[in-house]
């Protein structure tokens, strides 16, 4: 359709046609040269704005709009009608703009979504049409580097969305771009719409999914396989982000495939690295090593076994044996602490389980189930994360004994959207006497506590996923392994500001997110190439290629292909 310099497009599209082709779409910045040779005279209004000046008017509406679902609304229908001029408004308003594009506000427009459903965006793969994949994916006229794919099933910590799950990869790719600089036309949001078991979304009569429950077993598996080759063929290279799959078969999609493609899974992977990274930074101030620490992880799921992994490798990293760092993590699901003699103990949780007879000693109110208060009690953590999708679950209770124990307690209630964040930053450093060091997984404001205030991080897989995006590219690599991720997470402690403040944020502004993202891109990249899934360069051409592999919304020249 079009070809790039780095000054200019040339296109055969004009007319209404070129307008209606967001990548290409300036609207009123077209100029008069353009106007004439691309037969738009007429076409748009006779005034010439530059990108500054649309900025200024599309601020001044979005701010016009009642709500977020609104303003989301809105953006989204910029991106459908003019890519450059929407990330252009996002980055020059990122901090306001990011909590409506994605988290907590794409958790609702995934709710909402077959009712403010506008303009088709991303491929829909459903389950009756699983013999067209080919078909369905050539439809994708031009080459993609980056795929997010869902399956609807665990959206946030809103559970099965169906369809309406799509607005995840969306939301996802918008960041790859918005904050990794990977161009939006190399971008491709997928839903494999398998069914849904939500009542509410099959009783819809909006409801644009496939109307049926949810294909399970061997038939849910070999889609999978048939969807993965399908990739494969079409887009040899890609990078494939697995995005909100439920527990059962988000690890063991992973483990599948991980060494046929280049893929990871940001719910188990990426969440790792930026609450390990968050982690770290939040030991800076208390001045404590990771191996001298005890976990509580409240949350069984991708995200809790991704942490507490991730978390036990960085352990052992200082000197711990696999052995101590897993005696000092304690996991708890809705059935009480993962213990090595509970009944039908899955393959994936054994690893994080707990030797029954090294808690011999506890005092626990029941013999049978061990809680979160009985794990507070007797194992005295100084971490505590949450990410069960259950709002309410640290309770003053909890809290306070866990404060009475320790000097700084580290609390990170990560669920999503912020309705189900385990407990809200002003109750924590409320119960804490403002001693804890808080990281949330959605957006709060700042927080004041005895006349003080306190920025509240907001620890999100943006400052990692974009990151990963750029870097793998930059250097084409043909695998994403564990050591990667690792990189991406100390790199991330790295620029945190409490290493030069105690009392500022654990991590930085969002102003900032092209920058940290390029430094922790140098570090996964780097890290790429030494375990050998990437070509060897030499460490100032690979800054000069992950910036030249920063897409940057700007209007180019646009002439008539000959």
């Amino acid at each position: 359709m079009a070809t790039q310099s780095v000054s200019s497009i040339a296109t055969s599209l004009t007319g209404t046609q070129l307008i209606d082709t967001p990548l290409l779409n300036k609207s009123t910045a077209f100029t008069q040269e353009e106007r004439h040779l691309l037969l738009l005279e007429g076409l748009l209004p006779p005034h010439y704005e530059t990108l500054d000046e649309q900025v200024a008017r599309c601020y001044e509406a979005f701010s016009e709009q009642p709500t977020d679902l609104e303003k989301h609304i809105y953006l989204r229908n910029l991106q459908d009608t003019n890519e450059t001029l929407f990330y252009r408004l996002m980055l020059e308003h990122i901090t306001e703009m990011m909590p409506i594009v994605y988290t907590p506000i794409v958790g609702l427009a995934c709710q909402k979504f077959s009712h403010i459903y506008r303009r088709p965006r991303g491929i829909f793969i459903s389950y009756p049409e699983r013999e067209h994949m080919d078909h369905i994916l050539a439809n994708v006229d031009h080459e993609i580097e980056v795929i997010v794919v869902t399956d609807g099933e665990r959206i946030l910590g809103l559970g099965d969305q169906g369809a309406g799950g799509m607005g995840i990869p969306i939301g996802k790719l918008s960041l790859y771009t918005l904050c990794g600089g990977i161009a939006p036309e190399k971008t491709l949001p997928i839903l494999l719409d398998l069914g849904t078991n939500n009542e509410e979304r099959l009783k819809d009569p909006t409801y644009i999914g496939w109307r049926e429950n949810r294909i399970r077993g061997k038939e849910y598996d070999d889609f999978i396989e048939q969807f993965v080759q399908a990739v494969m063929k079409r887009f040899p290279g890609v990078l494939l982000q697995w995005e909100d799959f439920a527990s059962v078969d988000a690890a063991p999609i992973l483990d599948r495939y991980r060494d046929r493609l280049c893929t990871f899974n940001d719910d188990i992977q990426g969440t790792a690295a930026v609450a390990t990274g968050t982690i770290l930074s939040a030991l800076e101030v208390t001045k404590h090593p990771l191996s001298d620490m005890r976990i509580a992880m409240l949350g069984a799921g991708s995200a809790g076994l991704g942490i507490t992994l991730q978390l036990q490798k960085t352990m052992v990293r200082e000197g711990l044996t696999e052995a101590e760092a897993k005696q000092r993590c304690f996991v708890i699901d809705q059935d009480g602490l993962l213990c090595d003699d509970r009944a039908n103990l899955n393959e994936t949780l054994k690893p994080l389980a707990q030797n029954r007879q090294d808690l011999s000693t506890w005092d626990c109110a029941t013999a049978e189930s061990i809680g979160l208060a009985d794990v507070v009690r007797n194992a005295k953590p100084n971490v505590l994360v949450g990410v069960t999708g259950v709002a309410g679950l640290f309770t003053e209770e909890v809290v306070r004994d866990m404060a009475n124990h320790v000097d700084r307690p580290i609390i990170f209630p990560l669920s999503n959207p912020t309705s189900r964040a385990e407990a809200t930053p002003a109750n924590l450093l409320n119960w804490t006497d403002g001693k804890a060091l808080v990281a949330t997984g959605s957006p709060f404001d700042p927080v004041t506590h005895a006349g003080k205030e306190y920025t509240i991080a907001q620890c999100n897989n943006s400052y990692i996923f974009p990151a990963m995006g750029l870097a793998i590219r930059a250097v084409g690599a043909s695998r994403v392994v564990d050591e990667m991720f690792m990189a991406a997470g100390l790199a991330l402690r790295e620029v945190s500001p409490a290493l030069k403040d105690p009392h500022a944020s654990l991590l930085p502004c969002l102003e900032d997110m092209r920058s940290v993202s390029l430094h922790i891109a140098k570090a996964v990249a780097t890290e790429a190439i030494r375990q050998g899934v990437a070509e060897s360069i030499a460490d100032d051409e690979l800054e000069n290629k992950l910036q030249d592999t920063m897409w940057v919304p700007e209007y180019r020249e646009i002439t008539l292909a000959k």
